[in-house]
């Protein structure tokens, strides 16, 4: 399964988010969404920039993240920022299962960050966050991941989009990193001092990074 994609016009996501935010805001909307999330850091600002919105409901189905213990940190830190900021919100988490979502991706292990195996991955993530969410109803769903600084916005918005072609639910449009999002989040990090991770979460990702040290 491969997910290259040929060179196009950027889309700015984050004034598509922002049309559709004041479009709600118009018709006296708040629809459901479902969140998918990757650790505690990448929520923060994301949450504050849609909490009123939107009612949100988090996916936490990250079986990409290597070791199992760095997955359990990284879900343990999101349940403990949620109860700092007394946010009321339902985590979905999905069963861990390392070795098996590998499969798909070992393929592509050589590859640097940001390439087909980072677009395939997005798209067995948010595929079932798509999934989920037509299953259960949802209005809207989407991902936090825009928010990082080497996660491509095209690429995922193109995937979000593309998964959920046909279906009643809608993808949500974002590049959470604009107007100094990343650096935003950065501020409440430092704020509830929240556990910082220094790679994305593959094993792929930390050998990479282990060799760049």
């Amino acid at each position: 399964m491969q997910c290259s994609f040929m060179e196009e016009t950027k889309i700015n996501y984050q004034k598509e988010q922002e049309r559709l935010l004041k479009q709600l805001v118009e018709a006296g909307e708040k629809p459901t969404l479902l969140l998918h999330v990757c650790c505690g850091p990448c929520f923060t600002y994301p949450f504050e920039l849609i909490k009123d919105y939107f009612k949100i409901t988090i996916i936490y189905n990250n079986s990409n993240i290597y070791p199992e213990e760095e997955y359990h940190r990284r879900l343990n830190e999101l349940k403990g920022y949620l109860k700092a900021i007394s946010a009321d919100i339902e985590v979905i988490e999905f069963d861990y299962d390392n070795a098996t979502y590998n499969k798909d991706l070992e393929p592509y292990a050589n590859q640097r960050e940001g390439m087909d195996r980072c677009r395939l991955c997005f798209r067995k993530r948010l595929g079932q966050a798509v999934d989920l969410a037509e299953e259960r109803g949802y209005d809207y769903v989407g991902t936090v991941m825009s928010i990082s600084r080497f996660k491509n916005s095209q690429d995922l918005n193109k995937i979000g989009f593309e998964l959920a072609e046909g279906k009643r639910v809608k993808w949500l449009p974002a590049d959470f990193k604009k107007n100094g999002g990343y650096e935003k989040s950065l501020d409440i990090v430092r704020k509830y001092g929240l556990y910082f991770q220094h790679y994305c979460g593959c094993k792929f990702s930390i050998r990479a990074t282990k060799e760049e040290l």
